[in-house]
């Protein structure tokens, strides 16, 4: 039996075929087959290896469905904040800086990116530590690779790079577990990211962002900073213009646009310094809509989620738990 899911897309409905989920296990799908032949060719992979751990995983209905559903109503900035900015979360940023205040200050030194970012990161992304995901991972990334058209080529790729991962960290692939995409650990690295910017922070031979705090703090440095991090610059900055001049410039894209001289022409001005473009902002907040200069900053944490009101949610987070610390301290 076949079924079908159609996505609505931007001018029509997209729609592919889900094979049925009696197929017993990924070795038995042809494309599975064709990507474990290119993973030992290309990568010296055992082939027995391989073609053991996709006999153990199968397709996981789950996971479509959480990546195929329609999109949720967009949320507006004074219905996503109260998710992240919560006494909880506060106070559990203040307890995880002090707990581990040498890490976060070697990391900050070595990467430039300030301790309270670097916490609400972890913060907003696991709880710090409390939600790390419960999907199997490997398994995920196969029905996503394999069974999720739309995004098959970018799964795939992942699909390798996880592989590659747990054999360069010497991970049990059927072990690790993540959201329903794959992310995975403390701060929810997906495979490539992994890959590419997680470090040996604690110099124990492996990097770890399950268990390592050192490993967990300084890969999110390490990824702040090789996605252009200021050290020392703003991030965004509230402003009031005069007259309406600025309308035409709210930013629609996260990528920087605009230069302090067409803000100022626009009747804004600028009290805190960053080099390079900026992003002017309209969000609604609960006393109506506030208007925010972004600056490289800003965009760097949309790095790390491509949405603004995820780095808006990280900025104001890590704020509130550097005001909440030294109120304590």
């Amino acid at each position: 039996m076949v079924f079908f899911r159609c996505i609505v897309a931007t001018a029509a409905a997209l729609c592919f075929a889900l094979p049925s989920s009696s197929m017993a296990s990924y070795l038995e799908h042809s494309e599975a087959r064709k990507f474990i032949d290119e993973l030992v060719a290309e990568h010296q992979f055992n082939a027995a290896e391989l073609k053991s751990l996709f006999k153990q995983i199968s397709r996981q209905d789950q996971v479509i469905e959480a990546m195929s559903r329609p999109a949720e109503r967009v949320l507006r900035w004074k219905e996503y904040r109260p998710i992240f900015i919560t006494d909880k979360r506060i106070a559990g940023g203040v307890k995880f800086w002090n707990e581990h205040y040498d890490i976060l200050a070697s990391a900050e030194k070595e990467y430039g990116v300030p301790a309270e970012i670097i916490v609400a990161i972890i913060g907003v992304e696991t709880f710090f530590g409390r939600y790390k995901g419960k999907h199997p991972a490997m398994a995920s990334l196969a029905t996503l690779a394999f069974d999720y058209p739309p995004r098959s080529k970018f799964f795939r790729s992942e699909l390798q790079h996880f592989l590659l991962l747990a054999k360069e960290e010497s991970l049990d692939p059927l072990e690790i577990k993540g959201s329903y995409a794959a992310a995975m650990g403390m701060p929810q690295f997906i495979s490539s990211s992994y890959r590419a910017y997680a470090v040996d922070f604690d110099k124990d031979g492996r990097r770890d962002l399950w268990m390592s705090i050192p490993d967990v703090v300084g890969s999110v440095g390490n990824y702040f900073k090789r996605h252009g991090w200021q050290p020392g610059a703003a991030v965004a900055e509230r402003v009031t213009p005069d007259g309406d001049a600025h309308k035409n410039l709210i930013s629609k894209k996260l990528k920087p646009r605009l230069s302090v001289d067409q803000l100022a022409d626009a009747g804004i001005s600028l009290t805190q310094q960053a080099a390079g473009k900026k992003s002017l902002y309209s969000f609604l907040g609960d006393s109506g809509e506030e208007l925010w200069v972004a600056h490289k900053n800003f965009y760097v944490i949309t790095r790390y989620n491509h949405s603004k009101l995820y780095a808006m949610a990280v900025f104001e987070l890590s704020n509130l738990i550097k005001q909440a610390r030294a109120q304590t301290s």
